[in-house]
């Protein structure tokens, strides 16, 4: 449960938003805690992301067979629902997760926000062999691609801006991908992955592998990881993260919501358990 100064903040926070605007956390009766989980006594916890429990009435958006909401859904998660920093440290925030995926955060303080959204589209891309797709922008501008990467050309700083040089033997398999990725997260963030998602200007349209971004220094970003919908074609979705420092990605709560489902078809803040986003700041791949 949150402390009562944690609770009264965001209280206050609540209650100072503008009134005509629907929140994404309003998925029910307006609360300022934070559930447990309802597996967290003891029981067994779901082992995917798509074993997480609905709320009643809403059953899973389908996705076609291949698609990264499938891969989203497919995702494992931890038994230890602990998020741990790169370090091996508990994070001080043990309020903010649901679930924690199983998936590795490195020994290196690069797999932060934006970084953990690059990892699990590049993971996907990576797992359909789609390696002619596994390409992003450094914050500079300068295109990082994975098959340049395999082939023995690597990112270098030269006059306060990235360059491929030819300096490597090729390579391939996971651990040239991971080489890789340390790359990105050293030079991608926030700022240069917005620029390259497109926008989703109707929340109600949320679909798995939306990413909600705000670009920037402070900046965030968080993958939506599933959706669901309702006989009306209402809409709910899971998001997930990672932090600064380096920690290992977890599913959110929903702050307002006895469930960790958010509400689509907002149209103004999305509260979050560490950052507030703007319903425009949904974005998707191209």
């Amino acid at each position: 449960m949150m402390s009562t100064r944690r609770s009264t903040i965001l209280l206050i926070a609540i209650l100072t938003l503008p009134a005509h605007f629907v929140y994404a956390w309003q998925l029910s009766a307006l609360a300022v805690s934070i559930v447990s989980p309802p597996f967290s006594n003891g029981a067994t916890r779901p082992a995917s992301v798509g074993a997480l429990p609905l709320p009643a009435g809403f059953t899973r958006l389908p996705q076609p067979a291949g698609s990264f909401g499938a891969w989203l859904r497919a995702m494992p998660l931890k038994q230890d629902n602990k998020v741990y920093l790169y370090n091996g440290h508990l994070k001080n925030n043990q309020q903010a997760q649901y679930a924690v995926l199983d998936i590795s955060t490195g020994n290196k303080d690069l797999q932060q926000c934006a970084d953990a959204v690059i990892r699990l589209y590049a993971e996907y891309l990576y797992d359909s062999k789609q390696f002619g797709k596994i390409a992003f922008h450094a914050t500079d501008g300068t295109l990082m691609d994975y098959n340049s990467w395999m082939k023995g050309d690597r990112f270098v700083l030269k006059q306060n801006r990235l360059v491929k040089v030819r300096k490597a033997a090729p390579c391939s398999g996971p651990a040239c991908f991971s080489n890789y990725l340390e790359t990105v997260f050293s030079w991608a963030g926030t700022l240069s992955l917005s620029k390259e998602l497109l926008p989703v200007k109707d929340t109600r349209k949320i679909l798995p592998g939306n990413v909600f971004i705000k670009g920037g220094a402070p900046g965030h970003a968080v993958m939506v990881m599933d959706v669901a919908q309702n006989a009306a074609g209402e809409r709910i979705f899971l998001l997930a993260q990672s932090y600064m420092p380096a920690q290992d990605i977890h599913v959110l709560k929903n702050p307002g919501a006895a469930t960790p489902w958010y509400q689509a078809g907002f149209t103004g803040k999305l509260l979050t358990p560490e950052w507030v986003f703007d319903a425009g700041e949904l974005a998707q791949f191209r």
